[in-house]
């Protein structure tokens, strides 16, 4: 099953994908008590937007050992987690702007998590069943500030570096095995599969479980795969996740 969120009439909704045309309105998220309706809306280009609302975005960085590598870093021996304010997320189509501070921004295509049940001090197993579904996103960076600041914070934090989407899918298949790529105007950039991570899914839940609260919505970034490379005003980047779909966002030159 597939949930979106989506604007019609003046107004914002979560919506159930029923086929490439046409979706059918719920009267809330499905993880906060929302039901499903009898109203069909036509899914406009443009009016699809980013399917989550997160109260956190929590990141794990390093987690495909040739990324840790082509970065010249070490593998973590834990999940090393960061921070992308909820001010970064857009959705798909959106234009993400360069920002005048950075000289060279990169993408990382990722398979994201979207948490559907409070969560806290969790097992594999309860984090598992705490993962309402998947999408992708794109974890836009400012490599050159990630490498002068040393901490990640300012480089992966500008407005839009969260492209996320374009919907979230329930039934994904095995979260573990899952083809992902990145293209650049066409051309693969990046292509690997989600086994190839340090850390699974579900590991990551919980150990994030830890630290900190859970909460339905919560957004959870699990790493990307060698490729990563620069970004240019006008190029068209998408993420493919088999499974799940593809999100698709443009670059935009600074204002």
């Amino acid at each position: 099953m597939q949930f979106l969120r989506l604007h019609h009439g003046g107004l914002d909704y979560y919506a159930q994908r029923l086929d490439q045309l046409t979706a059918r309105l719920w009267t809330a998220a499905p993880w906060s008590g929302g039901a499903v309706t009898d109203r069909l809306v036509p899914l406009k280009p443009g009016s699809i937007l980013a399917p989550v609302e997160p109260s956190k975005i929590i990141c794990v960085g390093r987690n495909y050992v040739e990324h840790a590598k082509e970065l010249g870093n070490e593998v973590p021996k834990e999940p090393l987690l960061f921070f992308k304010p909820p001010s970064s997320v857009v959705g798909p189509g959106a234009a993400v702007e360069l920002p005048g501070l950075s000289s060279r921004v990169e993408h990382e295509g990722e398979l994201a998590l979207v948490i559907g049940k409070t969560v806290r001090r969790a097992s594999e197993a309860e984090a598992q069943a705490a993962i309402f579904g998947a999408t992708c996103a794109d974890d836009v960076t400012a490599r050159d500030l990630q490498k002068k600041d040393v901490q990640f914070t300012r480089g992966k934090s500008f407005d839009g570096f969260c492209p996320v989407g374009p919907w979230i899918e329930t039934e994904p298949g095995d979260l573990s095995a899952l083809d992902l790529s990145l293209s650049v105007n066409g051309a693969v950039r990046q292509s690997g599969n989600t086994r190839q991570m340090v850390f699974s899914p579900a590991f990551i839940v919980a150990y994030i479980s830890q630290v900190m609260t859970l909460v339905p919505g919560d957004l959870i970034l699990t790493g990307t795969p060698a490729g990563v490379s620069p970004l240019h005003a006008g190029d068209e980047v998408s993420v493919t996740i088999a499974g799940i779909g593809t999100l698709t966002h443009t670059m935009r030159a600074p204002s």
